[in-house]
């Protein structure tokens, strides 16, 4: 009669995952679950022991303020501007990167530096370039005849949103370019020669073929900039702190101005979880719009 053996099971390999567990927890988690916690009360950072739970009344109150629906408003066309234009160029960038030309390499490490630049000197420059009297752009487009006198670009309510999206779109989209570049190198180049073959145009090439082959590395990087961008405050605050008015107003900057300069930390937290939800939203709408693609 055999019997059987209960083996023990293997912890070893989750004993190699438990530091990166514990600091994913500490760097991740934790704030996280502050976050929802401070959401729930009227946090005063001054004395916290006056702090009083409000419940979901952070969360009522946010649906009831005009300055969340503004702000709300500029989300939407900050990432549709910012990430549709970064994107655009950035695939322009890298098909022109991908073509072979004598400097080609120089090309690929200068595309790289608006990416490495820090957000601060980014905001800096671009503000000093959108300056009313020494500005270059005001220079620039006055010698061209594109305007009769200079224009205070960042003290408009109709302009400043539009400005500093352009230098964002700057910043941004040597990752697209970079990104999409990799996806093209991947590319089987016995692919174009059957389509050349059959009498493709160059335009049919790009769509029937190139697209199709990078689509996924396009709808991944799309995604995380959408992410990137949505959450992005640092370059706004730099150029005008949000004004003139709420006219440059986003949600992350203005979940930040209410906890740290109105120090409403329950009011900033339920405004970051209220970005936080809608950002997931949108996640889970790729991922489910991926699964369907998998199953095809």
């Amino acid at each position: 009669m055999t019997v059987a053996v209960r083996q023990r099971p293997d912890w070893t390999p989750y004993y190699f995952l438990l530091p990166a567990i514990l600091i994913t927890a500490a760097v991740v988690l934790f704030p996280v679950a502050q976050t929802i916690w401070l959401s729930l009360f009227n946090y005063v950072i001054y004395d916290p022991d006056g702090s009083q739970f409000v419940g979901f009344g952070n969360f009522a109150a946010v649906f009831r303020d005009e300055v969340f629906w503004i702000s709300l408003r500029h989300s939407v066309v900050w990432i549709v501007g910012v990430v549709g234009l970064q994107f655009l160029l950035g695939l322009i960038a890298a098909l022109i990167l991908n073509e072979s030309f004598w400097w080609r390499g120089l090309a690929r490490a200068l595309v790289v530096i608006p990416w490495a630049l820090p957000s601060v000197i980014i905001g800096l420059m671009w503000t000093w370039m959108y300056d009313f009297n020494v500005g270059v752009i005001n220079d620039a487009l006055l010698r061209l005849g594109v305007i009769s006198a200079p224009i205070a670009w960042l003290a408009r309510p109709d302009t400043a949103l539009g400005a500093i999206m352009l230098g964002l779109v700057w910043q941004g989209f040597p990752f697209f370019a970079v990104t999409i570049l990799a996806g093209l190198q991947t590319v089987p180049a016995e692919l174009y020669e059957a389509a050349e073959i059959d009498g493709a145009t160059r335009w049919k090439r790009f769509t029937n073929v190139t697209l199709p082959a990078i689509g996924d590395v396009i709808a991944t990087a799309l995604l995380l900039r959408t992410i990137w961008v949505a959450n992005s405050l640092d370059v706004i605050l730099v150029m005008t702190g949000g004004g003139p008015g709420y006219a440059t107003y986003t949600l992350p900057l203005y979940a930040f101005q209410r906890a740290y300069s109105g120090m409403e930390f329950g009011y900033g937290a339920a405004l970051a979880l209220v970005l936080t939800a809608l950002l997931l939203a949108v996640v889970w709408l790729y991922v489910k719009r991926a699964s369907r693609e998998l199953e095809r």
